[in-house]
């Protein structure tokens, strides 16, 4: 369990706060490409660690983020017109460059104005068919990370994004919790549970179809550069000559990505806080190999495709108690959560305690060790930077960080299976 005070520490994410600057210390994609296709597009307004932006592509193409209220009279930017280098207020016409710079004031002669004003405005990239941001101090900027997925064709990458009602940690523990897969996931990860048997789902592009009935795997954990990885190890059925296990690492990269297994897909899970009680999860869907894959069936074990829980335009989540986050009680005879999709149970997972759990009150088993890790590096790096020292994981080099599920010896090193992940020497 966590103090209140340690709970408050690490869930608060707004300007000013010590976990908001950790956060504020790394570039995190933002938006999906697809939100910006086209130079002039019409802008997206964004709240991200509890700010209010504006994204949008000038005429030029170039890619802007910018604080969303105008200097002027604070109406918002986001009805803006794109032009040529910026973007102007529609009310009286002052005219915002992508470096926050005052271009134009046609209702006042003084230029005083322009030279004295500046809007916020945060570097932005785009790379594997994300928008990303940097909104930290810029003389501590890092590197822009190199991802597996932006070596990949964006024609075969799923990318989704998906915001909820929860603080971000409630999304992240999902990650970080292998022992929910065999249970609350039961209809894909076992299927023969209403039997009372284990029959192994076949599907190489699941990431819940466990190869073993086992609901209380082995934890091992271990630091690394990019935050830390844990393996979760589950006996095999085998001979005594050969005993076998079969074991899924899970990435946890700084500051609240997961990277989940499947045997021929990998899934990158970027968490990024909207403010303290919204989420932004945007999601990438890759095979291994780089090909194409079925997307629909994808979306379809995930169940974002149900009108009722996914508003498809928005992007957001629509789970509540009021709609009963989509369960449905006559289906629990045959389904195990009466939750249509493996998203659409976890989302109903983390939303259910409220916008922000007491984890003073919770009762942790050794099943819970990696969340419990997760949260001492976020805590950890919280006051690293408020020492002004940097938050754990900054690196840019992330194109070997993979997750891992396969069946091997029991002789055979886990960590020989994710051999790009390189161990952290712990200074807190």
């Amino acid at each position: 369990m966590l103090s209140q005070q340690d709970n408050e520490l690490l869930c608060r994410v707004g300007p000013g706060t010590a976990m908001g600057d950790v956060f504020r210390r790394f570039w995190n994609p933002v938006l999906p490409a697809m939100e910006l296709q086209s130079p002039g597009c019409r802008p997206v307004r964004l709240r991200i660690l509890g700010e209010e932006l504006v994204a949008f592509r000038d005429k030029s193409g170039q890619l802007c983020i910018i604080e969303e209220w105008c200097l002027h009279r604070r109406v918002s930017l986001a009805l803006g017109r794109v032009e040529e280098h910026g973007i102007r207020c529609l009310y009286h016409g002052w005219k915002f460059g992508c470096d926050g710079t005052v271009h134009e004031t046609p209702n006042t002669k003084d230029i005083r104005i322009r030279e004295r004003l500046r809007a916020r405005t945060y570097p932005v990239r785009e790379a594997g068919g994300l928008i990303w941001a940097y909104m930290g101090p810029i003389d501590k900027q890092p590197p822009f990370p190199h991802w597996r997925f932006m070596d990949i064709a964006i024609s075969n990458l799923n990318v989704v994004k998906l915001d909820s009602g929860s603080n971000y940690m409630q999304v992240l523990e999902g990650g970080a919790d292998s022992s929910h897969v065999g249970v609350l996931h039961s209809n894909f990860a076992r299927p023969g549970w209403l039997d009372g048997e284990f029959k192994a789902n076949p599907d190489d592009d699941n990431p819940t179809a466990l190869v073993s009935d086992e609901l209380a795997p082995d934890l091992e954990i271990e630091d690394t550069e990019f935050g830390f990885h844990y393996a979760a190890v589950r006996p095999m059925p085998s001979n005594d000559e050969n005993p076998m296990h079969n074991v899924r690492i899970v990435p946890i990269v700084m500051p609240s990505t997961r990277i989940i297994p499947a045997r021929a897909m990998q899934t990158v899970l970027f968490e990024v806080p909207i403010d303290d009680e919204n989420t932004r999860t945007l999601s990438i869907g890759f095979r291994i190999d780089g090909e194409s894959f079925d997307m629909s069936r994808y979306e379809d074990i995930r169940g974002r495709k149900n009108p009722a829980l996914v508003d498809q335009v928005a992007g957001r989540y629509l789970g509540t108690w009021e709609n009963h986050f989509g369960q449905d009680p006559e289906a629990m005879e045959s389904s195990w959560s009466g939750i249509q999709g493996v998203v659409m149970e976890d989302l109903a997972m983390s939303m259910s305690p409220g916008p922000i759990v007491d984890r003073s009150d919770e009762h942790l088993v050794a099943a819970d060790a990696a969340i419990v890790r997760a949260r001492r590096q976020l805590l950890a790096s919280a006051r690293r930077v408020l020492a002004g020292r940097d938050p754990i994981g900054l690196m840019d080099d992330l194109s070997q960080v993979m997750a891992c599920d396969e069946t091997v010896p029991v002789k055979t090193r886990w960590q020989d299976l994710a051999p790009g992940h390189k161990l952290r020497q712990t200074d807190d």
